[in-house]
């Protein structure tokens, strides 16, 4: 495969080679966390307490990876996630990320929050594309963006529940980050719109309602689910999808690790709904363990920033299809020739068994 120059060899390399290229405000914005840093740390050392039941002599070679899940297709169970502000990191903002994901084949998540607008980015590929929204305080703009998502061709909503506030970034403070304005909050002309665009922090159950009643009849998920019981809520309310998340330790400081959440939500739905996971994967082991407790589909953040920085849209197909390719070597290796089989890897967990 094409690699971008400089060359990597597991993601883990990825931000400090892209600290060569990037701003540090905007590499602090994008790597750091929230507080003392404790659940950013934690998200990454949880995979460490999980090791994989190995099979040998099975007999099997791993097949195909294709993965449906709420309409949407990708070769492999991996999506991008969105992420606020390309732009930080290469002139073609989520433009690029979109072509990179498209070649590869997987789907975006694009955010509220993005560089560039809902239908500049559903035009820069043919790609599919998820919708996630963050609820403002102006209901007719929440509306009117949910509406826009729908007529742009966007094939699910992911409602992101879990930033009724800023977390405490105190990087982005001592920085005196100031990110440009959204694309999706300006008017034509490039203007940022007259309305009160914070975030809504009374959201609800009551908001689900509201985003299925504009959104066109759009498959809803909820991102930031970290217990059984919001998982529980959220089936009775009939989401089709959850998204177990901490915002990559970016939010509340102190919570568990987001790999740690997943195993006590995947008890909770059992399959009912698809789930969708993010924070901390970094190599295609981490994308195994994932699935292997209960994970349908998994997705990447911050490795994706690095890889546009790097390299524009092949830095982006670059890092998903080394994940694509670590992923295949673990199955193979554990007697796993299907995703099916992962599924029914019992996963062993014991002390702390350092970083890799």
């Amino acid at each position: 495969m094409q690699r971008p120059s400089p060359p990597f060899f597991n993601l883990l390399e990825l931000e400090a080679l892209a600290a060569k290229v990037i701003a540090q405000p905007a590499l602090d914005y994008i790597a750091r966390g929230a507080g003392d840093e404790q659940t950013l740390r934690e998200n990454r050392t949880a995979f460490s307490r999980a090791f994989v039941d190995q099979r040998i002599l099975s007999g099997t070679v791993v097949q195909s990876l294709d993965t449906h899940i709420l309409g949407s297709q990708a070769r492999a169970p991996i999506m991008v996630s969105a992420m606020a502000a390309h732009g930080l990191v290469h002139a073609d903002a989520e433009s690029a990320t979109a072509r990179g994901a498209e070649a590869f084949g997987t789907l975006l998540g694009v955010s509220t929050v993005a560089t560039q607008s809902l239908e500049q980015i559903a035009a820069a590929s043919p790609g599919d594309k998820w919708f996630q929204c963050y609820l403002t305080r102006d209901s007719g703009f929440n509306r009117e963006l949910l509406q826009r998502a729908k007529a742009a061709g966007y094939k699910a909503i992911v409602l992101t529940a879990d930033v009724t506030v800023g977390g405490n970034r105190e990087h982005d403070l001592r920085n005196n980050l100031r990110l440009p304005t959204p694309g999706n909050f300006l008017d034509p002309q490039g203007h940022r719109l007259p309305l009160d665009l914070s975030f809504d922090s009374s959201i609800g159950l009551a908001s689900l309602d509201f985003v299925r009643e504009h959104s066109g009849g759009l498959p809803l998920v909820v991102k930031g689910v970290t217990t059984a019981a919001d998982a529980r809520a959220l089936l009775q309310h009939g989401v089709e999808g959850i998204q177990v998340s901490n915002h990559g330790g970016r939010q509340l400081d102190g919570t568990p690790a987001a790999f740690d959440s997943l195993q006590r939500v995947a008890a909770e739905v059992r399959g009912r709904v698809p789930l969708i996971f993010d924070s901390g994967i970094r190599r295609g082991l981490d994308v195994f363990k994932a699935i292997a407790a209960g994970a349908d589909l998994v997705a990447v953040g911050r490795p994706i920033l690095y890889g546009l920085a790097l390299d524009g849209w092949q830095g982006v197909r670059a890092v998903l299809e080394q994940l694509e390719t670590e992923l295949r070597v673990v199955m193979q290796l554990s007697g796993c020739a299907t995703l099916a089989n992962i599924r029914d890897t019992p996963l062993l967990h014991g002390p702390l068994a350092g970083n890799r």
